[in-house]
Formats: C-alpha cells, structure tokens, sequence
C-alpha cells in the first residue's frame, strides 16, 4: 500500500479546454451537433429587434422557476434539496409516440422563421467545374485518332493543380496497365498545349510562358503592342537573368536597350505563370472574428466587443426539468440526469470560453493601446508567461484562448496571436516588439533609393541611428520572412 498525489484531468475539464481551443465558426457547429443530440437544450429565439438587457435577463430567469437551475447531483446525500428534483417522474416516455413528438426537437425547428444558414447555402455561387473537368469538355470535343485520344484522357489525370504536367512519359507509361506508345502521348500532349487556359500542360515555367506567348500572337487585339522576339528571346535564354535582376548583362547580350527589356518584362507580368489556379476550388474558410475592439467616444478609450456571443440564448428545457422530478423510472431517470448535466456543462464551458477570451483581450488592449493609435511600429512585445501571471492562470490557457482566434480592430482584422510576442529595447529604453522591429525594417526598405537599394550591412546601420541593434544575420532573416528580396533584385535600372 502507498499513499501518491496525482493531477488528474475530469471529463468536465477536458471539454471546457477544447471548447476554449474552438475558433467562432467551429464552436457555433459544436453548439449545432449538441442542440441534434441532446434533447434537453435549447436555443432561445430572441427578436433581433428587441433590445436586450440585464433586466430583461433576469425576468426571464425568474419566468423559468426553480426547475432549470444547475443540477448538482451527490448519491452520496439523498436527502440533500437537488437530489430530491430527481425524485418524481411522469407517464411521458411511457408514450410510444413521446419520441415523435415536437418536443423533441430543438427549438430552432420549432420557429416559423427561415434557416439563415439554408439560406445562405441556397444564395452562395456554384463553385464551377475544377480544372480536370474544364479540360476534359475541351477534350471531348476534338476529333482525334482513338489512340491518342485515350492518351489525352490519362494525360489530363496527370495535370496539376497550377496547370503543369510534371511526371516524366516514362513514369506515365509504367504506371499503365495498357501499354502507350509515347508517340501518342506527345501527339496528345500537342492538343492539350492548345486548351483554354493558355499555357495549361507545360513541363516547366518557360514552356508555360512561351505557351501563353503563341496564343497572345494569335490574338489580333491583344497582341497589340509587344514586341514577340524580344518577349521569346527573354524568356527562352535570360529566364535566370530576370529573376536576378541582371538587366545590363540581358542588354549586352541581346543588343537592345535596357528601356525595351524593361517595357517588355512588363508586358510578361500580365502572364499567368500558374494558368490552372483559377479553376482551382478555393478551400478556405472564411474568417470570423471572435471579438472586436473599438474606440468608444464616450469614454475616450477602447474597448471590447465579443461577436455573436451565443451562450446567453442557451437554456435547458424546463419541461424536462419537470419532467425528472415525476420520474419513478430509473433507467429513464439516469438518461435524463446525464443529458441536463452535459447541457449544463457545455453552457459552464462556452461562459468561461468567452470571459477567458474577454479577459485576454483587456490585458491587450492595455497593452498595445499605442499600436491602435499609431499603428505596427508601435507593437509592444507581450509575452504569454506575462499575461498568465496577470489573469493568475497557466501559460496554456493563455496558448488555447488565443488559438485561431482573431480580432477586429481600428487597424484591420489580425490574428489574436500577432499581439502576443517577444520583443527587444532600443536605445532609449523602450520596449519594442520583435513585429514592430520588422515593420521598422519593412518602411525603411520600401523608402530606399530603389537606384540605389541598401544592403543588409546599410539597413543594420540605418536601425542603428534609430535605436535598434540587430546583427546582420537577423536583418537577412527578418528580410526573408517580410518576402523581401535581396538589394541586387531590388535594384532599379
């Protein structure tokens, strides 16, 4: 025998972190499932148009009795006053028909008012056929030899999603069951080249690009204006130069003026160099802010908005309520018990989500109210070990509270974690986070002289005049995060 003390995580705790870790659109589905499955919660409908407040709350608390207040259950103490309601029960799941009836479903069924979320799928725009699909009709129609017809038809499975056919004819062939002659699959290859979207089926960039070229040149009015040697000749011999930047080795080599070169990289701009993207079915979610923080004219400060703050139109159903306390069936009785617990406890779970997440955001408003003001450059750095010892609970709960939430402020819609990070101090001592450092770096770069851009030993000496210390490997990296190229890409001919 041994005596040990262990931490133990409850059933209750476990469903109150993951409910505090659900982004908006997340936990509104959860809400969705629990108000199918459970039979004894409800969704309180409230006219949009009435004005809500702490009186009308209460009036409606009281309107409930004492049946829908919190159950606490302890087998333990028979006697106590909460395991009396448990007590009675009725003949209503005696009734066989008790399961059809309308009392079994959730209380937004009950309402004569239009889903808004029926709705909403019914109004939103058909995605369109993918890729794959647009290229396959294109292909129906071509009148080709059945062999290299059928090669078409494999080649298409092979297409990316960007447009690009990237695995080699040898590998195509072995992956068959059937052998192809890689005759006809270059001939297929050869039509698929002419589809819509230009440049679709090539190996590589430049082939994309030439693609999109020879179909531009058949266009009389598009066509117009370029200049198609110049345009070719750079994309089939000085493709690496481009991307360096290298605009008087491309003049010396080509014989033409660096203004040309110059007209004519702008002209190729216009090219897609990932034709297949736009058939691309566009899988992400849209973003819904949490909460937004606001300038309140009237105090003179900001302050905090939760959006769509659901938890006060949750509410157990009374009937059930009344329904236990005539109850002399146990198994029924146990069934009801646990239903009214788990409502009780996600309602607990979606209150203390959203008075942590309050909690978080008072903490940042305090904090960062200068980068409200001014804007990036005067983020604040704001450490989570920093806001756990604030708000007295663990740096996890700080890391769950904040996960894929986000937030709407004056400056825009950001993450809830772009206010959470490290920082550094400039010289004359104030604190500056590790963002407002790369902002810094970001305005300094897009002043430059771009005739003459800075390099990174230039840009750790202009921080320096300004107060902040950085080595040069941490501008380069900052540089690199920021999708900033280097000084000889930036240059400007």
């Amino acid at each position: 025998m041994r005596m040990d003390q262990r931490q133990v995580l409850t059933p209750r705790m476990i469903q109150s972190m993951e409910i505090l870790q659900l982004p908006l659109t997340a936990l509104e589905e959860r809400i969705e499932q629990e108000l199918q499955q459970n039979p004894t919660l409800e969704l309180r409908t409230r006219d949009p148009e009435a004005p809500s407040s702490s009186s009308d709350s209460d009036s409606q608390s009281e309107s409930i009795s004492d049946d829908t207040r919190a159950l606490v259950i302890d087998p333990h103490q028979p006697d106590a006053q909460e395991f009396d309601r448990l007590e009675k029960m009725a003949e209503y799941f005696e009734n066989e028909e008790f399961a059809t009836n309308a009392s079994f479903r959730p209380s937004h069924w009950e309402s004569q008012d239009r889903d808004g979320k029926l709705d909403a799928m019914a109004n939103t725009a058909d995605r369109g056929p993918g890729l794959s699909e647009h290229l396959r009709s294109q292909w129906s129609f071509l009148d080709l030899p059945e062999p290299v017809k059928k090669a078409g038809e494999i080649l298409i499975d092979y297409i990316d999603a960007d447009g690009y056919l990237r695995t080699p004819f040898d590998r195509i062939q072995l992956e068959q069951r059937d052998p192809i002659p890689v005759e006809h699959l270059q001939e297929a290859l050869k039509y698929i080249q002419t589809l819509d979207p230009p440049g679709v089926g090539a190996r590589d960039l430049r082939e994309c690009l030439l693609l999109q070229l020879d179909a531009l040149e058949k266009d009389e009015e598009m066509s117009e204006g370029h200049d198609f040697d110049l345009e070719r000749a750079l994309i089939r011999d000085h493709l690496n130069d481009l991307e360096k930047n290298r605009y008087p080795a491309i003049s010396k080599k080509l014989n033409r003026p660096i203004e040309q070169i110059k007209s004519a990289v702008r002209r190729l701009a216009r090219l897609q160099p990932h034709p297949g993207r736009q058939y691309a079915i566009d899988e992400a979610p849209p973003i819904t802010p949490d909460a937004e923080i606001f300038f309140n004219e009237d105090t003179g400060q900001y302050d905090i908005r939760m959006a769509r703050d659901i938890a006060p139109q949750l509410r157990l159903k009374g009937m059930y309520l009344k329904m236990l306390k005539k109850c002399p069936d146990k198994k029924t009785r146990d069934f009801l018990t646990q239903n009214l617990r788990n409502a009780q406890w996600l309602i607990e779970s979606i209150e203390q989500r959203r008075s942590t997440i309050e909690r978080v955001l008072r903490v940042v408003v305090q904090t960062q109210k200068e980068f409200f003001d001014h804007g990036p450059e005067h983020l604040k750095p704001l450490p989570m070990t920093s806001v756990a010892d604030q708000l007295g609970v663990h740096v996890a709960t700080v890391s769950r509270a904040v996960s894929e939430k986000w937030v709407q402020t004056p400056r825009g819609l950001f993450p809830l974690r772009k206010f959470f990070s490290g920082g550094t101090q400039n010289a004359s001592g104030q604190d500056m986070s590790w963002e407002a450092v790369k902002e810094k770096l970001r305005v300094l770069i897009e002043n430059e002289d771009k005739n003459n851009p800075l390099n990174d030993d230039e840009i750790v000496e202009k921080l320096k005049e300004q107060g902040i210390e950085l080595a040069r490997r941490t501008v380069a990296k900052y540089r690199k995060l920021l999708n900033i190229p280097t000084a000889r890409q930036r240059k400007a001919y």
